[in-house]
């Protein structure tokens, strides 16, 4: 699939179909992730692949906008970790660079997802954390739920010509 193609058909896809996700789709997606850029190529990033649907069905009870991960096969979640980093400030924009990598990625491969924000809410980071055995250093950034969509992509025009300013604002 052609990137723009990618990037013009990504969607948020929360309705998910029964089949099953592949290791290798799953380890090409996160491959794609760790391709990301990051400030000083300091790469903070940690991502736990969760298949244990009684783990997943837990996440709805401090994200009340993460329910689709029931439903979905596999969910990814990225965390970070800017301990002992030169820049570790700049881990929230690491993890972000990595989890677009990851949405374009399963988007190429024909599955759908969808990017639940964690961080910057401590309650969600917290009971995130105590949920998956996440170490104190390491914070839960975005859970990212992946399937087969149940329905088809399409491509929508959000260009905004007046929100582009040049040279100054």
């Amino acid at each position: 699939m052609d990137v723009f193609d990618a990037i013009n058909t990504r969607r948020s896809i929360r309705s998910y179909t029964d089949q099953p996700v592949s290791d290798e789709m799953v380890q090409d997606i996160i491959k794609a992730g760790m391709l990301a850029p990051s400030a000083g190529n300091q790469r903070p990033w940690h991502f736990i692949v969760i298949r244990d649907q009684e783990l997943l069905a837990n996440v709805p009870d401090f994200h009340p906008y993460a329910k689709m991960v029931t439903k979905a096969p596999v969910s990814i979640l990225v965390c970070g970790d800017p301990e002992g980093k030169k820049w570790p400030d700049f881990w929230p924009q690491d993890c972000s660079a990595a989890l677009q990598n990851m949405l374009l990625a399963a988007r190429g491969l024909g599955l759908g997802t969808v990017w639940a924000g964690i961080y910057p809410l401590e309650e969600r980071i917290v009971a995130t954390r105590n949920l998956f055995g996440i170490p104190e250093n390491v914070i839960p950034f975005a859970i990212m739920p992946i399937g087969w969509p149940k329905d088809e992509f399409t491509a929508k025009d959000r260009f905004e010509p007046e929100l582009i300013h040049h040279d100054r604002w």
